[in-house]
C-alpha cells in the first residue's frame, strides 16, 4: 500500500469526457487500495493551456496524453525517452521530483503486446490507416515485430498511399489492416474508413485502435468476411499499466 501522500494523475486531451483512462485508474486505485491516489481529466481546447495546468497543480506526478496532443505537447516537455524521441509522439508524461516534464510513449508497447497473440507466419505486412500521433506508435511497434507497413492517408506522400489506391491487390499484399484514425469513434459510430471491405478474408487481421464502441463498423465489415478482429481495449490496458510503472 502506498502512503497517504496525495498522488495526482490525469489525462490531457480535448473533449475527453468519454475517456477510458479516468475510469480505469480510478477503479485500479480502489481495487488495489492505493490511498491518496486520484485521476482526473484535463480537458483543454488548445495545447497552449498545458503549462498553466502544470503551474496550478504542483502535486501532479504523471499524465496520459490523448488526441490531439500527442505530438504538439513535445515542445512543452523538458526531455523525451529514447523511444518517444524516435516515435515522435508522447502519450505519457512523468513529472520528476525536480519538476521536470519527461515524455514517454507507451502506445507502441500496448499495441505490440495486444497484437502479438494474433500473429501467424503469413502476417508479414500491414496497412496503417491514418497518420496522426497514434499511427507513429503503431509503426514503431511493427518495426519491433519485423512487420513492414505502409501508411494510408487522404494525401499521397512518400511511404503513403491514398484510400482510393487500395484494391484487391493491396489485400493480397497486406495481411494486417490497422485503423489508427478516429473514424468510427463514439458518437460517430456509423462512420468507417473508406476501403474496399469485400477483399477481407480469414487470413487478414483487422485491428481498430478505437475501443468505444467495442465493435466499430470497420471491425463489423471485416468480420463479415471472416477476418480476425481486435479493438483497442487491450492496447489501452497494456499502455496504462506501462504508464503506471513509469510514474512509480
Amino acid at each position: 500500500m502506498l502512503d497517504t501522500l496525495r498522488k495526482r494523475f490525469g489525462l490531457l486531451g480535448r473533449n475527453i469526457s468519454y475517456s477510458f483512462s479516468k475510469g480505469y485508474f480510478t477503479e485500479k486505485f480502489e481495487k488495489e487500495k492505493l490511498e491518496g491516489c486520484s485521476y482526473e481529466n484535463f480537458d483543454i481546447q488548445e495545447i497552449t493551456a498545458f503549462p498553466e495546468i502544470i503551474k496550478k497543480n504542483p502535486d501532479i506526478q504523471g499524465m496520459n496524453v490523448t488526441i490531439p496532443y500527442k505530438e504538439v505537447v513535445i515542445p512543452f516537455l523538458d526531455e523525451l525517452s529514447e523511444k518517444a524521441a524516435i516515435i515522435g509522439a508522447v502519450n505519457t508524461i512523468k513529472v520528476t521530483h525536480e519538476g521536470k516534464l519527461m515524455g514517454y510513449n507507451t502506445d507502441y508497447y500496448g499495441f505490440m503486446e495486444s497484437l502479438k497473440p494474433l500473429l501467424q507466419t503469413h502476417h508479414k505486412r500491414a496497412l496503417i490507416l491514418g497518420t496522426g500521433g497514434a499511427s507513429k506508435g503503431v509503426a514503431f511497434a511493427l518495426d519491433e515485430l519485423g512487420i513492414s507497413y505502409t501508411f494510408v492517408s487522404r494525401e499521397s506522400k512518400e511511404n503513403r498511399i491514398t484510400y482510393d489506391q487500395i484494391n484487391g491487390t493491396s489485400f493480397d499484399d497486406y495481411q494486417i489492416i490497422i485503423n489508427s484514425s478516429p473514424v468510427g469513434t463514439s458518437p460517430n459510430t456509423d462512420a468507417f474508413p473508406q476501403i474496399p471491405y469485400e477483399y477481407f478474408t480469414p487470413k487478414h487481421i483487422a485491428y481498430d485502435l478505437i475501443y468505444n464502441p467495442a465493435e466499430t463498423q470497420f471491425l463489423k465489415k471485416a468480420k463479415a468476411k471472416g477476418a480476425q478482429t481486435k479493438n483497442g481495449l487491450d492496447m489501452l490496458i497494456f499502455q496504462a499499466e506501462k504508464a503506471w510503472e513509469i510514474w512509480n
